[in-house]
């Protein structure tokens, strides 16, 4: 008996081990978070490397949930860090004082992530605006409406995600048209653009003005593409935005590292005793003239 109880022991311990092998290595910048998404770690991943999200769902090793109030990344600020909205008819309207930022996220949306990072912005009271990908935006239409329905301002990012630099003049619109297409099946009518890449051409910004769109470009950059932790995306940001002491930042929505690094950011920003403003467009693209590129980079 002792024999059969010692053998049923280790066969027990043989499988537990074969069943930890296979556990997925969980984000360290998420690894407290507990909420699922639709789409697995490695599925969310490789859909927005491609910009072609993947439609078979499988059970999630890796969970994004939207922040939860009682979560140590979603801690509430007790002032107001919202600053003024900008009602903008084109880039004129866009001027920015001293101690004033505007967030943007590019490339999204993504389930977990994109809902997180509007939890925040709810926590912390703040609006910001989304450049979104077609290709993106058309498989997740309701995370646009989401997005929208939260109050932030929603821009076009082409559908692939392609270098518009590196392309026809034809081709290039046909990929911003493509981009907003997407975005107006969700119901939006999309007033702002940003190049993929910050790659443009200066014939693609007059069309894109004839049209009325505003090109936002950005003035900060994150760099939260880059695999750093989230205190160095924190630490990182804030010395440029100080250095600075305004301008449009550019943050990402796709990235586990960004949702971990917000929080800490806007913290941050308010203790420096920044205003986070809001984009507001009072104009749908139609036919015009005047040149609508917002750049704050001197």
């Amino acid at each position: 008996m002792r024999i059969v109880s010692v053998a049923a022991c280790l066969v027990s311990i043989a499988l537990l081990a074969g069943c930890a092998s296979k556990q997925a290595k969980v984000d360290p910048n998420v690894k407290n978070l507990s909420s699922p998404s639709k789409l697995s770690n490695t599925q969310q991943t490789n859909a927005v490397r491609s910009f072609a999200p993947v439609r078979e769902a499988k059970k999630p090793k890796v969970k994004f949930p939207e922040t939860p109030s009682s979560s140590p990344l979603a801690r509430p600020s007790t002032g107001k860090l919202a600053g003024r909205t900008i009602y903008v008819n084109s880039i004129s309207d866009i001027k920015l004082k001293p101690g004033e930022v505007v967030l943007t996220f590019d490339d999204g949306p993504v389930p977990g992530k994109t809902p997180a990072i509007l939890n925040t912005l709810s926590n912390y009271g703040v609006k910001a605006t989304f450049l979104m990908v077609g290709s993106m935006a058309s498989y997740y239409p309701g995370l646009v409406k989401q997005v929208r329905a939260r109050g932030h301002s929603i821009g076009s990012h082409t559908f692939d995600h392609a270098n518009l630099a590196k392309v026809s003049f034809e081709s290039g619109k046909s990929k911003i048209r493509a981009g907003e297409k997407a975005l107006a099946k969700a119901g939006i009518n999309a007033p702002f653009f940003r190049f993929p890449y910050l790659a443009s051409t200066s014939s693609l910004r007059k069309w894109l003005a004839q049209r009325g769109v505003t090109v936002l470009d950005v003035d900060i950059d994150s760099k939260d593409y880059f695999k750093d932790s989230a205190d160095t995306i924190v630490k990182r940001t804030m010395a440029r935005v100080k250095a600075r002491g305004k301008g449009i930042i550019l943050f990402h929505d796709i990235h586990a590292r960004s949702v971990a690094a917000l929080p800490a950011f806007l913290r941050e920003l308010k203790a420096a005793g920044f205003k986070v403003v809001a984009l507001k467009s009072n104009r749908r693209p139609s036919t015009g003239s005047s040149l609508q590129v917002s750049s704050l980079i001197e």
